[in-house]
């Protein structure tokens, strides 16, 4: 690919290098780091005991050895878990379209790489942020609240007291490797938003905060140069909450399909990033013309296949949401 549009893209490590290593264990978002990722992503749950953790599904039965909601089970009882061993490959295996990437060992890590057994146990959101805070590069990280939730906005209340103690809630300042703040005009690429599956959660279904008129984002929901942090839901009231209580924030909207509603580039108040997964971008362009017209960002989830990735350069897409980074940055001409 020539597109020099190809290198203002960034790219997201969609629950870490998650194709290569158990998705939202630190040895996915290691893996991710050095494989040159610009940025993270992670979906957060609140446990029984109010820890923020970071887990996709509501209950733990598919990446874990354990059974439950993970609303239901304390922190201790989700340590006590194994978030790595489900993650199997075959020897030999590579991912259609792309070069053979490192496999997962579930005794010894990628490529045979040796890690500590806190590297697949449950991960806390505190932990990723310091795994951030401590890169020996500047890192972006984008956070999904997971909704419907049965804590509702406690959610977002821990989200934004746990940002605060990394003074990360800001939204216009970057980080450098020792975790000391720099001005938002550090240079760095914007960070990413996040991705979801076709299992995630779906959007609000009724009312939820009105749609913002087209046209530029809002201060406190757009793209901040050098911002590390990246608040994303599927849920207009939960990023409405967000933006509240931290009004510097960005904010990303997602759609796993496209609503009548938001056709013409209408987003949520207070959101400047649009979320749209790769279906809506395949079968409607324009429709991130729309967006990208009206002044928002674009950030693509889950782009995995190089098809893909070209599509979203020749669009002029943001950031690519992707698990397989590395392969992303080699199509990218990054690696």
């Amino acid at each position: 690919m020539t597109d020099a549009r190809q290198h203002a893209i960034q790219v997201v490590a969609h629950r870490g290098a998650s194709e290569d290593a158990p998705e939202h264990t630190l040895a996915a978002y290691r893996k991710a780091i050095e494989d040159g990722a610009d940025a993270l992503e992670c979906d957060v749950r609140l446990t029984a005991d109010g820890h923020l953790v970071c887990v996709h599904d509501r209950r733990v039965n598919r990446t874990s050895n354990g059974r439950g909601a993970v609303s239901a089970l304390e922190l201790s009882e989700l340590a006590a878990l194994d978030f790595g061993s489900w993650k199997r490959r075959a020897p030999g295996a590579e991912a259609p379209g792309w070069e053979e990437s490192p496999d997962w060992d579930a005794s010894n890590g990628p490529a045979g790489a040796a890690f500590r057994p806190e590297d697949t146990s449950v991960l806390t959101l505190e932990r990723l942020l310091s795994l951030v805070v401590g890169a020996d590069r500047r890192i972006g990280l984008a956070i999904e609240t997971k909704h419907p939730t049965r804590w509702a906005g406690q959610v977002e209340e821990r989200l934004l007291a746990t940002l605060r103690r990394f003074g990360l809630d800001a939204g216009g300042s970057a980080l450098n490797a020792g975790g000391t703040a720099l001005n938002a005009g550090g240079g760095a690429l914007d960070t990413g938003t996040s991705a979801l599956d076709v299992r995630g959660s779906a959007p609000d279904a009724g009312g939820g905060v009105p749609d913002a008129d087209v046209g530029a984002p809002d201060a406190g929901g757009g793209a901040i140069p050098g911002a590390p942090v990246r608040v994303m839901s599927f849920s207009s009231r939960s990023l409405q909450r967000v933006h509240n209580g931290a009004p510097g924030l960005p904010t990303v909207f997602l759609m796993q399909f496209l609503s009548p509603r938001h056709r013409e580039g209408r987003l949520p108040a207070g959101v400047g990033i649009a979320g749209p997964s790769m279906r809506i971008v395949r079968n409607h362009p324009g429709f991130v013309a729309r967006l990208k017209e009206a002044g928002r960002q674009v950030h693509v989830w889950t782009v995995d296949e190089p098809e893909d990735v070209d599509l979203c350069v020749a669009l002029g897409v943001d950031a690519i949401i992707t698990n397989r980074p590395k392969q992303v940055l080699r199509r990218l001409g990054r690696a």
